[in-house]
């Protein structure tokens, strides 16, 4: 069984307006760090704090001392994962670069799982950045594998655009966010029932 990773993250709509939306999985939160959406203010890896703030969020054992160079691999791994799941929320497969990339990342050293309670601790007690970007790699890897890929989609309404996840057991996930998209649908929806009667 992997490591759970929290998902999710505030976003800002262009009118300031924030909501939570999760995207269902750490790998997809990783891509709308800044390199998916058309909305700029969702860029939030400026430096390599910024990327270390965002990974201690996520993996509570990670050293929190990403370097420039650290930064640079992240904004390329972010990079192929966000247009392979643009593709796939289309039906379309990664394009051979980005598994390349995904690969690559997703074959460095991860974070080893450990069981607590012992006297003895083997290794280091802190993962380090690259391992942290590996466990996205990878999750990347089972999300894009053909049995998962389904489950990528885009948001239903017809002005957005935000690709989710859909970890449902119904597998019918509709609305990136129920608190906007699903919501204003709603009020949609009993606007024209209200105006038909």
């Amino acid at each position: 069984m992997r490591q759970t990773v929290p998902t999710g993250q505030w976003f800002a709509s262009r009118d300031g307006h924030r909501w939570w939306f999760d995207s269902g999985a750490a790998a997809l939160d990783f891509a709308y760090t800044g390199a998916m959406g058309d909305n700029p203010a969702w860029e939030i890896l400026h430096e390599a704090d910024d990327l270390s703030d965002w990974l201690r969020g996520r993996f509570e054992q990670v050293d929190g001392s990403a370097t420039d160079r650290d930064l640079t691999d992240a904004r390329a791994l972010r990079g192929a994962i966000a247009r392979s799941a643009t593709g796939a929320s289309k039906g379309q497969p990664p394009a051979p670069e980005d598994i390349d990339i995904i690969n690559l990342f997703a074959a460095t050293p991860d974070i080893p799982p450990v069981l607590a309670g012992g006297t003895r601790q083997a290794g280091r007690s802190r993962a380090r950045i690259g391992q942290t970007l590996s466990e996205l790699a990878r999750e990347a890897v089972e999300l894009f594998a053909d049995d998962a890929a389904d489950r990528i989609r885009e948001c239903s309404a017809d002005d957005c655009g935000i690709v989710f996840y859909d970890e449902s057991r119904s597998n019918n996930r509709r609305w990136c966010s129920m608190q906007r998209c699903g919501n204003r649908a709603k009020v949609r929806a009993h606007r024209a029932k209200s105006l038909a009667s």
